[in-house]
């Protein structure tokens, strides 16, 4: 292991922060605004970014939009944090984002899984495979939301390309995950619980060292709170925090997590950080919650 992978991998066993994407009245990237967002954060302590994660929308960006997100948040992040680029879509798509984040100076990049109707294991390997091998000097992360895929293939996947360092594990079941990191190699790779606050104390508990978070996008102080009482090993101070944000995750992941973004972007509007406009296929708050939003996001501000 380099010692770049290990600064690589040290940065993933953190909170993982998932900037939004602020936009302007006339819908394009509101550049002034995605600056002072990565300020708070990176003020708030947060020393690991992931432009161009869920929460930044980066399904409904076009890719000069996802290429302007990357290049504001290294400019804003200089030696301040490291950042984790997140890239898709098709293979020469993804690549030429990894690339690109190569060139700007990024770290890392986390690979979203593989959209499309029909995805074999090697067929999953090999996506990944092309990508990694097309930048060796980055760290790469794969997003894993499928409750199918076997261990075995990461491990098989790490054999040819050992730039693949972590994971970010979606899959909403902890006994799934203890069983895949184990399969993997536990201490191969950096378990980043990528469910966020909601699921990092079981996910922890099973081994995993990092977190993402869309929440410390209005919050980084409740998110650290918990990064710090998980690595102390103080559970029953990790679930005071988790009981904390309850409701807005639970907000969150109403619906299928139809509001995941809308309701952080809500929060941060009732504070005047931003607008909060979304874009399809997600929607604004109904007034009907916007007060509860404001109410939560006020209550960790004090």
């Amino acid at each position: 292991m380099t010692a770049t992978y290990e600064t690589q991998r040290a940065a993933l066993a953190e909170v993982v922060a998932i900037p939004v994407t602020p936009f302007a009245e006339d819908g394009s990237i509101d550049r002034e605004t995605h600056r002072a967002l990565a300020r708070r954060l990176l003020d708030g302590g947060v020393k690991t970014l992931t432009p161009n994660g869920n929460t930044g929308e980066f399904y409904a960006l076009t890719p000069e939009e996802r290429r302007l997100v990357v290049e504001l948040t290294v400019e804003e992040s200089g030696d301040r944090a490291v950042v984790l680029v997140g890239v898709g879509h098709d293979v020469p798509t993804a690549v030429a984002s990894a690339r690109h984040a190569r060139e700007l100076g990024a770290q890392m990049v986390m690979v979203h899984q593989p959209v499309h109707p029909y995805v074999s294991e090697g067929g999953w390997v090999d996506y990944h495979r092309v990508i990694a091998e097309a930048v060796p000097e980055l760290g790469v992360v794969p997003y894993i939301r499928n409750p199918l895929l076997a261990g075995e293939r990461l491990a098989e996947l790490a054999d040819v390309c050992p730039n693949v360092i972590g994971v970010k594990y979606a899959v909403p079941d902890v006994a799934r995950f203890a069983a895949f990191a184990r399969d993997a190699g536990l201490d191969r790779f950096v378990w980043v619980a990528g469910l966020a606050e909601s699921y990092a104390p079981s996910y922890f508990s099973a081994g995993a060292t990092g977190f993402t978070s869309g929440l410390v996008n209005v919050a980084p102080a409740v998110s650290r709170n918990m990064i710090e009482a998980l690595r102390s090993g103080d559970y029953p101070a990790a679930m005071k925090v988790w009981e904390q944000v309850r409701r807005f995750e639970e907000l969150r992941a109403a619906q299928g997590s139809a509001n995941n973004v809308t309701v952080v972007k809500e929060a941060l509007a009732s504070l005047g950080l931003c607008r909060r406009e979304v874009r399809p296929p997600s929607e604004q708050l109904p007034e009907s919650e916007r007060a509860e939003v404001a109410a939560i996001a006020a209550g960790w501000s004090l």
